[in-house]
């Protein structure tokens, strides 16, 4: 397969999962205010006491990933439902991906590796703190960890460009 076909099959790749990932924090979201405002609302997700995305995201560590409330404050504009710095992160993808420029692809790799270490947080907080299982939360680490090899595939692929036309320019 050629470079070009490569680098759409990334691109479209880095959308559709992008895509997902909004609709999943979307949806995150819509439970998180639906169980805040109605202590007897049931979303789709829960399926039992331990398995349970309205649990997890009705938690301290639901906003601001449980830290920014001793940062910024509980009742602080930045202590947002996580799933509001997802779909930013993820919008933040598809603007990165739809470019070549150098910077723009090195920020997609570097947000992308931040959202796998948020990820990898939230998932000890999920199963050791928590004790629960939240197929949401689960499916947004999976489509993070997707779009993280995406990026880094287009890096590769920018920086083999790269050397190749330096060793051109150097015949």
């Amino acid at each position: 397969m050629s470079a070009r076909g490569k680098s759409r099959i990334l691109l479209f790749s880095t959308y559709l999962l992008s895509f997902v990932g909004i609709v999943l924090s979307l949806y995150a979201y819509y439970v998180e205010t639906s169980a805040e405002k109605d202590k007897s609302f049931k979303a789709m997700c829960d399926f039992s006491e331990s398995v349970s995305c309205s649990k997890v995201f009705t938690s301290r560590y639901g906003r601001g990933f449980g830290l920014l409330q001793y940062i910024v404050g509980h009742e602080s504009p930045l202590n947002q439902p996580n799933s509001v710095f997802g779909v930013m992160f993820y919008l933040i993808q598809i603007v990165c991906a739809s470019s070549v420029l150098p910077l723009l692809t090195n920020i997609q790799v570097v947000t992308g590796v931040m959202a796998n270490f948020g990820s990898v947080y939230l998932a000890y907080i999920l199963y050791f703190i928590l004790d629960d299982f939240c197929v949401v939360c689960v499916s947004t680490y999976i489509v993070n960890a997707f779009i993280l090899w995406c990026a880094v595939m287009k890096w590769k692929a920018y920086s083999s460009t790269q050397k190749s036309k330096k060793k051109s320019k150097q015949s």
